[in-house]
């Protein structure tokens, strides 16, 4: 896995990059109430918004941390948005991403410079 400093994880298999948040921005979010996720087809630019996460505290973007094409959804978070609490760097999973270019993804934070970061905050 590989993190951005917006608290975004980033995880690939091939050129499918699965993105979802880290359980520190779904701690610092509450309880997560609704999910907006992206349209299959949508082609994004790393730091657009992606989805859209609601929570008791706040409504929150979740950026686009590589570029590409979103080839699938998690709509299962439609039905159960605490599933971001529950299981943010599994279940909880916001959309998979065929990546433009994959050196994007191996430019951002291993997890222990990620945690290393979260030691500033």
């Amino acid at each position: 896995m590989r993190f951005t400093k917006d608290h975004e994880w980033v995880s690939l298999e091939g050129d499918i990059a699965t993105i979802g948040i880290t359980a520190y921005a779904a701690e610092q979010l509450g309880d997560v109430v609704f999910v907006e996720t992206p349209e299959v087809g949508k082609t994004v630019t790393a730091g657009d918004g992606l989805a859209v996460v609601e929570s008791v505290k706040a409504a929150s973007d979740v950026y686009a941390p590589v570029s590409g094409e979103v080839v699938e959804s998690n709509d299962a978070l439609g039905d159960a948005p605490e599933t971001v609490n529950a299981a943010p760097e599994a279940g909880g999973w916001f959309a998979k991403l065929k990546v433009s270019d994959v050196s994007q993804v191996e430019a951002l934070m291993d997890r222990a410079a990620y945690e290393e970061y979260l030691g500033t905050l």
